[in-house]
């Protein structure tokens, strides 16, 4: 015979089996969810910007960052030196501007003293042609910010003379947001120093 407690009892034992089956099943959702968050974060860290061979940045998912980091730091000081040291008369504004974008407040307080010392003004008064030949860059990317020291050859056309010099940079790169067009390798210079200047003779023969 079946008495009013024994129907309580049951409906609290079903009652206790609901709840558990509930609280497992929001434990095992919640794993689930904690699972694919940390899936996603891992794709997502294997997603940024492919580097072409010719050092142009492509919004693309990449297979190691690392591996193109020097393509990237090399490229980098190779667009800035090329902007800051190419110029003439008749584009040194436009690549003085794009070459800011590129460092930080040490390399706009060069160009100040540049501009200071009536470098551009020689350069538009007498017509002369600063092309840049070569650059040449060591860096070491062990550690951030990355060390760099880049040697760059430049010729400057006086009309009936050219003389070609070897300047000698260094400074560091940092990390940075990436900024489309002005900045696309998310890098910038810093501590920029130009450390020396000699004129060289012969500079043909010496290629050969």
């Amino acid at each position: 015979m079946k008495t009013p407690y024994q129907n309580i009892y049951n409906v609290l034992r079903l009652n206790r089996f609901l709840v558990l089956a509930v609280v497992i099943g929001a434990v095992s959702v919640c794993i689930a969810s904690v699972l694919m968050v940390i899936k996603l974060h891992k794709e997502s860290v294997n997603n940024a910007f492919v580097v072409n061979s010719d050092g142009s940045v492509i919004p693309l998912k990449m297979v190691q960052q690392r591996e193109n980091l020097e393509v990237e730091v090399l490229s980098h000081l190779e667009l800035f030196h090329t902007y800051f040291y190419h110029i003439d008369a008749s584009n040194y504004e436009k690549n003085l501007e794009k070459a800011l974008w590129l460092g930080n407040s040490a390399v706009d307080a060069l160009y100040r003293q540049k501009k200071a010392d009536g470098v551009y003004n020689r350069l538009l008064q007498y017509s002369l042609v600063q092309k840049v030949l070569k650059v040449e860059s060591k860096i070491e990317i062990q550690n951030e910010p990355y060390g760099f020291e880049t040697t760059v050859i430049f010729e400057i056309n006086r009309g009936s003379i050219i003389d070609i010099y070897e300047l000698t940079t260094s400074g560091n790169i940092i990390h940075v947001d990436r900024n489309f067009p002005n900045n696309t390798h998310g890098l910038l210079i810093t501590n920029f120093f130009e450390n020396k200047l000699k004129k060289l003779e012969n500079y043909e023969d010496r290629e050969e």
